[in-house]
Order: structure tokens, then C-alpha cells, then sequence
């Protein structure tokens, strides 16, 4: 076994070590791993899979590898997984960006001013007396085949000319932004982030536990409860009131994270839940 060190695979939440095996018969050269490692990034290690989503990550992918496509804004409201979403497409796309894919976390921001220098940061672009950091940025970017996610855009909203300043002067540039509004700039295109597949709720009293293993939202609020309680287990007795506790959540993965996190019996803590979106359950 030769050992090629500890790989960040973009299919898994963890970097796990990956081994070649070494025998007689079997061929010794490969081309490089594709992995999070091949491609200049900074996405952040996430704690736990994406839940479903198959859908919605292939029509965004799909968006950004059309030429026309320069921006690309997921919006929707907060707690529908916009987030999530763009780390993974960014994942799946970045061996097609030559330059890499950068992550600009836009929430702690709230002066439009500052959209620069957090743009700047993740590139290393730094400004110097003869320029200022928009002027750095345009020279930084201008020949570089990149990816900018940026999210929570909406708390900078007044910024969106700088993104279309940045687009313009680079050609092979590309951004994906997450947005409760959309950013406005010409030529830009949305997707609309929707919640999860949920139940229908006037079939919620005769659901069964195959029904249930389609929905998404139900996935998602299983698969964080097993993380609490590892003997958690769905029965066509609780079925249905798993599936209404999803349905009153709206399929809002923000949502169904904690009430699965905190499930005790089927009966999710209603502190675990942000207060608009706090029900009693069954």
C-alpha cells in the first residue's frame, strides 16, 4: 500500500488518508487525484453530508458551465440550504476552473465598503500606495479562469455594481451568490432555492416508513437524529408524526437540523427551533 497522505474528496465532509495499492500486475502510473486539493480553494470543510438536492445541483451546475451564464444568484428565504447548496456546486465544479473556486462569506458584513476587501482576502490580493484594492482586484482577476461564490449577499446588497465592475473586466471570470434578493446586475441570472420535498399532509395519517424514505426533508431530520441518538429508528407507528413535524417546518433545513439534532421520542424540543418557525408536535 503507498500511502498518498490525508485527500479532501468532494464527495465526503471529512478528509480521509487514500492508499494505492501496489501489486505486481496492476498498472503503477495514474494522473493526479482529483480532489479539493488540485485546484486553488478555500471551501470550508463541512460538518455533515448533503441531504438530496440531487436535482437542484445539477441544474446549477448546469447553469454555470453556459458561457452566457457569468452570475449566477441562488435566492430564496433565509434557511432554505442557499448555502449549502453553492459550497457543494462550487466542490463539483472545481476542476473546471483553472484559477480555482473562493469562498466569500458576506454575513459578518453589513457596509457595502468592505465587499472589496472581503473579496480581496481569500485571493491575497493586497492594495499599495499607486492603486486602490477595486484597481488590485481588476489587475488580480483579469486573466484568471475563477469562481467566486459569495454569500448572504443580501446584507451588501448596495455592492452588487461591484461584482458586475469585476465580471466585466474578466472575461473567465464567474460568480455564485447566495441572496434572499436578487442582486440586480445586468446579465445576471437567478435560481430560485426551494425547501425540501415534503409529505403531502392530507396523506400524513396513513404515511408508512417506505413512503417516507422519498421525501427529503424527512431524510434530513432521520439522518440528524441518528447523529444524536445512534439507535434512533422510524416506525409506522411514528411515521406519520415525523412526517408532520417536517411538513409544519416547511422543509426548511435550517429548521429541521436542530429539531432532529434535539429528537427525543419523536418529539423535538421546541426551543431547538428558531421562533417563527416554533410548533407544538404531535
Amino acid at each position: 500500500m503507498r500511502d498518498l497522505g490525508q485527500r479532501r474528496l468532494k464527495d465526503l465532509f471529512r478528509p480521509e488518508r487514500v492508499f494505492q495499492l501496489i501489486a505486481p500486475d496492476l498498472p503503477s502510473g495514474f494522473p493526479p487525484l482529483k480532489t479539493l486539493d488540485a485546484r486553488l480553494n478555500n471551501l470550508p470543510t463541512q460538518p455533515t453530508p448533503l441531504v438530496g438536492r440531487e436535482k437542484e445541483l445539477s441544474e446549477i451546475a448546469g447553469l454555470l458551465r453556459r458561457p452566457e451564464v457569468r452570475l449566477l444568484t441562488l435566492t430564496g428565504p433565509g434557511g432554505t440550504g442557499k448555502t449549502r447548496l453553492s459550497l457543494q456546486v462550487a466542490a463539483d465544479l472545481l476542476d473546471e476552473f483553472e484559477g480555482g473556486v473562493f469562498f466569500v462569506a458576506l454575513a459578518p458584513i453589513s457596509d457595502q465598503e468592505l465587499v472589496a476587501s472581503a473579496i480581496a482576502e481569500p485571493l491575497g490580493v493586497r492594495e499599495s500606495a499607486d492603486r486602490t484594492l477595486t484597481e488590485a482586484l481588476l489587475d488580480h482577476l483579469r486573466d484568471k479562469e475563477l469562481l467566486l461564490v459569495l454569500d448572504n449577499f443580501e446584507q451588501v446588497l448596495g455592492a452588487a455594481p461591484l461584482v458586475g465592475q469585476l465580471l466585466s473586466a474578466s472575461p473567465r471570470l464567474k460568480a455564485l451568490a447566495t441572496s434572499r434578493g436578487a442582486l440586480r446586475v445586468y446579465g445576471g441570472h437567478e435560481h430560485a432555492v426551494p425547501p425540501l420535498a415534503l409529505p403531502d399532509p392530507r396523506r400524513l395519517p396513513a404515511i408508512t416508513i417506505e413512503a417516507l424514505s422519498q421525501y427529503e426533508s424527512v431524510r434530513l431530520f432521520i439522518e440528524r437524529a441518528r447523529a444524536a441518538k445512534g439507535d434512533f429508528e422510524v416506525t409506522n407507528e411514528s411515521a406519520p408524526a415525523v412526517a408532520e413535524i417536517c411538513v409544519r417546518l416547511d422543509g426548511l433545513p435550517l429548521a429541521i437540523e436542530p429539531c432532529g439534532s434535539a429528537h427525543e421520542d419523536s418529539h423535538p424540543s421546541s426551543d431547538a427551533l428558531p421562533p417563527e418557525q416554533s410548533h407544538e408536535t404531535p
